[in-house]
């Protein structure tokens, strides 16, 4: 099990949160202008590397807070936390 450390609340395990997704992700500039291909490219397409991935986590059973947390894929270590809306950190 993972322990997340929400940056509110502390750390707490990992089911007390839900998972968002990839982080990071920017809403297309003009949606109506896409077509029916980008749009579900921008929806359903992600990235899937192996090591340090980006990903959206909600506190659901704390402060219910959304944040970003960086996490390697292969090994699980969480790398850092931050809250949702700051930029993305530079991870080596």
């Amino acid at each position: 099990m993972l322990l997340i450390a929400c940056p509110w609340c502390g750390e707490r395990e990992e089911l007390e949160f839900h998972y968002g997704g990839q982080a990071h992700v920017a809403h297309p500039a003009a949606p109506e202008l896409l077509s029916d291909g980008e749009w579900g490219e921008y929806l359903f397409v992600r990235d899937n590397p192996k090591g340090p991935f980006a990903e959206r986590w909600s506190h659901a059973a704390g402060c219910r807070r959304w944040f970003t947390v960086v996490r390697h894929t292969v090994t699980h270590q969480i790398l850092a936390v931050h809250p949702a809306g700051e930029p993305k950190p530079v991870i080596s």
